[in-house]
């Protein structure tokens, strides 16, 4: 089992009354990845809730016998970015209808601005 922080980034209808959801998550450790990666085009089970999950929740996971690997207790560094320039562009897009251009702007500025301060 594996536990993702995602955006739901679309949501399709199919001609045979089926949906097609598209999640974009942040970066992912390795082990992560691999577990995605393994699930490929398998049938699975999914539970989206639209708030973090509670400490009770983790916790209650944790007890249960089900597979967990490292259920993510606290955000990345880069997480914690990403999330807030995610809530800067919800208030101010700057002109961008696309968080991910953004995203990638903001960043940059972000690199150049250190870069500078390099001798």
């Amino acid at each position: 089992m594996i536990i993702l922080s995602a955006q739901v980034e679309s949501i399709l209808t199919r001609k045979d009354r089926t949906i097609k959801l598209t999640f974009g998550t942040q970066e992912l450790r390795p082990n992560e990845a691999g577990v995605l990666f393994g699930l490929q085009n398998s049938l699975v089970n999914i539970a989206i809730k639209s708030a973090d999950l509670s400490q009770s929740e983790i916790n209650l996971l944790k007890e249960s016998k089900i597979e967990i690997d490292d259920i993510p207790e606290n955000k990345s560094p880069s997480q914690r970015l990403r999330n807030v320039l995610y809530r800067l562009w919800e208030q101010d897009n700057g002109g961008y209808e696309d968080f991910n251009l953004f995203y990638l702007n903001r960043i940059e500025r972000l690199i150049e601005h250190y870069k500078e301060k390099l001798q």
